[in-house]
């Protein structure tokens, strides 16, 4: 059975609202997720695992650093 964190991990990134800014309008269009406010500083994108892995590459190609 996998790990829960792994299956976590590969559903979502969280990320500080601020490095989203200008971003979340294109994540939005292009990929099936959803963006999820965690507080005023924080943010949640759900989404599934392809999802999420495309979404990453998104992120990274326009500077966001995503572990």
């Amino acid at each position: 059975m996998p790990d829960a964190s792994q299956l976590r991990d590969s559903t979502q990134i969280v990320l500080s609202r601020e490095i989203l800014e200008g971003l979340e309008p294109r994540l939005d269009d292009e990929f099936t997720v959803s963006v999820v406010s965690e507080g005023d500083d924080r943010c949640r994108i759900i989404g599934s695992p392809v999802e999420i892995k495309a979404a990453s590459e998104y992120l990274a190609r326009n500077g966001v650093s995503v572990r």
